[in-house]
């Protein structure tokens, strides 16, 4: 039951597991707002970032409002209901620097060198293809760009090996809930 709650290694949640999480973060977000969760990344002004594994867009608003109009961000997830739910969010904030993309989860439709800064939250532990993944989001990033994973539900070992065996990345930082990292190929 955990692994179809939690996804470990499943790329794509049920869509009634979808629905329960959405939920869940909807309570938790009224007792803590999830707008502060962004800050440490430093997106600035005018870039481009992608919100990887997006889920219930819980932290696109925060995003829009530091890139700023002249910035953008991709809201990307394998899931149709995560682009629903970004959708929705776009239109009740009027976030006219959102663009939401629907991937099979290893492809993402954006030319290569992209992104400033990619965040992958809460969802690294349900990616099957970890070095497929992690060279799709090094193909996207720019030179100098980074990528800021969290663990999700697996143990940070696990998930600093499966960078570590990438290839594509090291490991520049660490803190309690994610990885800062920076590519390992120029």
């Amino acid at each position: 039951m955990k692994k179809i709650l939690c996804g470990n290694d499943v790329d794509r949640m049920p869509a009634w597991a979808f629905k329960m999480m959405a939920f869940v973060f909807s309570i938790g977000d009224h007792v803590k707002s999830p707008d502060k969760r962004l800050d440490p990344f430093k997106i600035g002004k005018g870039q481009t970032i992608i919100d990887y594994g997006c889920g219930t867009g819980r932290y696109l608003k925060q995003a829009s409002e530091m890139t700023g109009e002249a910035g953008k961000v991709y809201a990307i997830d394998i899931h149709p209901l995560a682009i629903e739910s970004a959708e929705k969010m776009i239109k009740k904030f009027g976030l006219n620097n959102v663009y939401p993309i629907l991937t099979d989860g290893y492809t993402v439709n954006l030319p290569p060198q992209s992104a400033d800064i990619i965040y992958a939250l809460d969802m690294f532990h349900m990616v099957k293809d970890t070095k497929r993944f992690l060279a799709e989001l090094h193909r996207v990033t720019k030179p100098g760009g980074v990528l800021f994973l969290e663990d999700g539900h697996q143990s940070r070992t696990l998930a600093k090996k499966k960078v570590n065996d990438s290839g594509y990345w090291e490991i520049a930082d660490e803190t309690k809930t994610f990885m800062k990292l920076r590519s390992n190929i120029q």
